[in-house]
């Protein structure tokens, strides 16, 4: 988590690589990565698209466009792009990258499916719940039978999937969700992982909108109870 420590070894790192091998050697880029990586976990997200989007052009030119390491830095700068709230932006990158790597690596892998995922997200972001709904869908499916139905993405996808539900309106099916994304998530990861508590504060959401407030209620002071 000392990621200030950590930007400025990567840029000594980066420094030195771009000096003795040249700016797209594929170590010299993996520096590049990862020093943005270490920009975006302290927040700066601004400067995190910078340095993803010369991480891009630059892995573009030194391994190509279909090359597994330029997809993930066109994930990453999706990521960085999204996170600012520019969501349509966002939604271009994904799908371009989406498209890519159903190319390279196929419909069915894992990197292709969390690209769908996160392309959906972007869609719901922008209150397209329908279309959303239908991408988390898809997802689920998919995830479901190349990781398994417990598979941490898969309980994700399903997390997604009920929420774009529930912002239809539709809130005993995103309960019905909500409440075998929690099993599950309690089976696999445990009772007080964050994730699972998520899934309970997810869950009396669902609750408290059929208004069910004390339901609801007991829902919330059991997340409440595993924090402390």
């Amino acid at each position: 988590g000392r990621y200030k420590e950590a930007e400025k070894l990567y840029r000594q790192c980066l420094d030195t690589k771009k000096t003795v091998l040249g700016e797209v050697h594929p170590s010299t880029l993996g520096s590049m990565n990862s020093l943005a990586v270490a920009v975006e976990k302290q927040g700066l997200y601004k400067e995190a698209e910078k340095q993803y989007r010369q991480c891009l052009e630059k892995t573009k030119m030194g391994l190509g466009e279909a090359h597994p390491s330029t997809l993930s830095s066109m994930y990453n700068l999706a990521s960085a792009v999204d996170k600012q709230g520019r969501y349509k932006e966002a939604e271009e990158l994904q799908r371009q990258c989406l498209e890519a790597k159903k190319t390279v690596f196929g419909e069915a892998h894992p990197s292709t499916l969390r690209s769908m995922n996160n392309l959906a997200l972007a869609i719901d972001k922008q209150g397209r719940y329908k279309e959303a709904e239908k991408l988390h869908h898809q997802c689920l499916e998919a995830t479901k039978t190349v990781l398994g139905k417990d598979h941490p993405d898969t309980l994700s996808s399903m997390n997604s999937l009920a929420n774009a539900v529930g912002k239809q309106g539709r809130y005993k099916e995103a309960e019905e969700l909500q409440r075998q994304c929690l099993e599950a998530t309690k089976t696999v990861l445990g009772k007080d992982h964050p994730d699972t508590l998520s899934s309970i504060n997810n869950l009396a959401l669902a609750v408290e909108q059929q208004g069910r407030y004390k339901e609801a209620e007991e829902l919330q002071r059991q997340c409440l109870e595993a924090t402390k």
